[in-house]
């Protein structure tokens, strides 16, 4: 499933530069996830890493974004053709 933030974003940024897939930008207000591009890290490490460097805990799993490890797998794999997964 992919992750989404929530309103508890203070705008801080760290996440977007965690992102390897590109899939986190900064939104009006808070930054925001691009479902279609958050493979939850899978192909590049073991956890999210948007969860694991925000401050106040906003990165979740987004439950409107269900996927199985394979599907976020491929999903990566479209999103990066020429590379080679380091984590699957």
């Amino acid at each position: 499933m992919a992750y989404k933030i929530t309103d508890e974003c203070i705008s801080c940024g760290a996440c977007e530069d965690e992102c390897k897939n590109g899939a986190i930008s900064e939104g009006e207000d808070i930054y925001v996830i691009d479902p279609n591009k958050c493979t939850e890290c899978v192909g590049w490490f073991d956890s999210p890493q948007c969860a694991e460097v925000c401050p106040v805990e906003a990165s979740i799993p987004d439950p409107d974004h269900e996927e199985s490890r394979d599907q976020l797998l491929e999903k990566w794999k479209k999103l990066h053709p020429s590379e080679t997964p380091e984590v699957t």
